[in-house]
């Protein structure tokens, strides 16, 4: 099974190259971010199952661009539900270095989401619910908070996929941001804490990153995940080395979907003949 992860970037460029690429990729879930509405519009012309949720609005003066959480599957979507996720508190550092960056399409916010889908494989006697998400690009706090509001969404007995741009900023050259963003002063001069606290939480929900470490963006490390849980078995995983007009790299992660349910299976069968023989 071929899972795709995609921050697409609002502002792409090069939509036309995007397209083509999605519509030739060989995925069985793809998830994407930050997807524009006139984009949304052709996605939903595809021949496959679609879910998506908003995103984000983002506020300018003389208009609102509305973006969007997406997940295309080969395969059906039994189920989807989006949540709402909070808009930070905005120190004055904060607002001023937003308004100095508008000329570079920054603004205002509001409308936040996360989303997931339930999605019925064949193979398989549960649906597999896959996670998109968009954390936000403020600090540490702010994004683990979100994560804990989607991690309501979680159940241990399905087999699970989350998707999508975290926007963990643990490397020098962007950790500035952690601080100008509302965070602290240690959460710039400490940009390796983010990324620790949340391996190891992603390691109690039985998750696994098989990224960790990879760089998926033009200037910064791993923004960008695809976590699985334990009741599934990773093949391989790899970042595509094109970015087709985005600041982020698509990222692929493989599993095997049959593997920890035909081990569950003989598992049981043994039981039950030890129980016969007895």
């Amino acid at each position: 099974m071929k899972i795709y992860s995609w921050n697409i970037f609002f502002r792409n460029g090069k939509l036309e190259r995007a397209f083509k690429f999605i519509k030739e990729l060989d995925y069985d879930v793809l998830c994407l971010q930050e997807v524009p509405e006139e984009f949304l519009d052709k996605l939903r012309k595809l021949p496959v199952h679609i879910a998506f949720a908003p995103d984000v609005d983002r506020i300018y003066p003389e208009r609102i661009e509305r973006n969007f959480l997406v997940i295309l599957s080969r395969h059906p979507i039994v189920a989807h539900s989006a949540f709402a996720l909070e808009v930070p508190f905005q120190p004055l550092r904060t607002r001023l270095f937003a308004k100095a960056m508008r000329p570079i399409y920054w603004s205002r916010v509001r409308n936040r989401h996360g989303f997931f889908a339930d999605i019925q494989i064949e193979e398989l006697p549960t649906p597999v619910r896959v996670f998109c998400l968009h954390l936000t690009l403020a600090h540490p706090e702010a994004r683990r908070r979100e994560f804990e509001i989607a991690m309501r969404e979680y159940d241990a007995t399905l087999p699970t996929i989350v998707c999508g741009d975290f926007n963990i900023l643990d490397t020098p050259l962007v950790a500035p941001f952690n601080w100008l963003l509302g965070g602290r002063v240690s959460d710039a001069l400490r940009y390796q804490r983010e990324r620790a606290q949340f391996e190891e939480r992603i390691a109690r929900l039985g998750l696994a990153n098989p990224l960790n470490g990879k760089r998926t963006h033009l200037i910064s490390g791993q923004l960008d995940h695809i976590l699985i849980s334990q009741n599934l078995s990773i093949e391989s995983a790899h970042v595509v080395s094109e970015r087709i007009g985005s600041d982020h790299y698509p990222i692929h992660v493989e599993i095997d979907i049959e593997m920890p349910y035909l081990a569950e299976k003989l598992e049981t069968e043994s039981l039950q003949q030890k129980v016969v023989r007895m």
